[in-house]
């Protein structure tokens, strides 16, 4: 799994191929593919690139799908026996960025999903692994049961 750590906006995400993120405003429309190059690290399985302070000529590919806005966060500002209460409210305003590809200096790389095509999966049923497994199985439960109604009666006989 490629992924990199990017900043945008003075913060910094872990951007994964194929999956969306969602950033500080940008400043594009719906649908545009914007290139971010403030990469910080780049990770492909065992080979990791640590930039000084970024990754020389990394880039990360994305397209803008919306902009949203994050959760309500009450500001609540109270000062005791002067009878100063001011409450306010915020939405931070975000974009979602689906990330497209990573780039290394010039390097290109399919899409995510060209790379693994889906494995089918295949139903198994568990099977003792000999007749006599299965009938220790059947045993087992037959003498639990007689057990349980032997205390019964006995209890019931007091």
């Amino acid at each position: 799994m490629r992924y990199a750590i990017i900043e945008s906006g003075g913060k910094q995400y872990k951007a994964v191929e194929g999956e969306t993120i969602e950033v500080d405003l940008v400043a594009e429309e719906a649908g545009k593919q914007i290139e971010i190059e403030h990469v910080l690290l780049i990770s492909d399985g065992d080979n990791i690139l640590v930039g000084t302070p970024t990754v020389a000529g990394a880039k990360v590919a994305a397209t803008v799908l919306d902009d949203t806005q994050g959760p309500k966060i009450t500001v609540f500002k109270y000062k005791p026996k002067i009878r100063y209460r001011v409450r306010t409210g915020h939405r931070q305003k975000l974009t979602r960025l689906l990330i497209d590809s990573i780039n290394i200096a010039g390097e290109t790389r399919a899409k995510a999903a060209k790379e693994e095509a889906p494995k089918a999966e295949t139903k198994r049923t568990r099977k003792p692994a000999t007749a006599k497994a299965a009938a220790k199985k059947t045993v087992a439960k037959k003498t639990a049961t007689k057990k349980a109604a032997v205390k019964k009666t006995a209890a019931k006989k007091k």
